[in-house]
């Protein structure tokens, strides 16, 4: 599936606010599982939702974006 930008929802933000919203917690899982899902990953996108398993999820993406400027993590 070809991505029409970077960050979350594909919407090609500009990468300051990626990481603002990637270190805010609710932003982060809830845009990280919509983001999942649009990319094709249901099911990685429904496991961000999960209490436990969001806590990786949000470390995950906190690093990706800083370092890649992208989702990379099963989205």
């Amino acid at each position: 599936m070809a991505k029409a930008g970077r960050g979350y929802l594909s919407a090609g933000l500009p990468w300051i606010l990626n990481i603002i919203l990637a270190i805010i917690p609710v932003t982060s899982w809830i845009l990280g599982g919509i983001t999942r899902i649009l990319r094709g990953h249901v099911i990685a996108g429904v496991l961000q939702l999960i209490p436990p398993i969001t806590v990786f999820f949000w470390i995950a993406d906190i690093i990706t974006v800083i370092l890649s400027k992208d989702l990379r993590i099963f989205a």
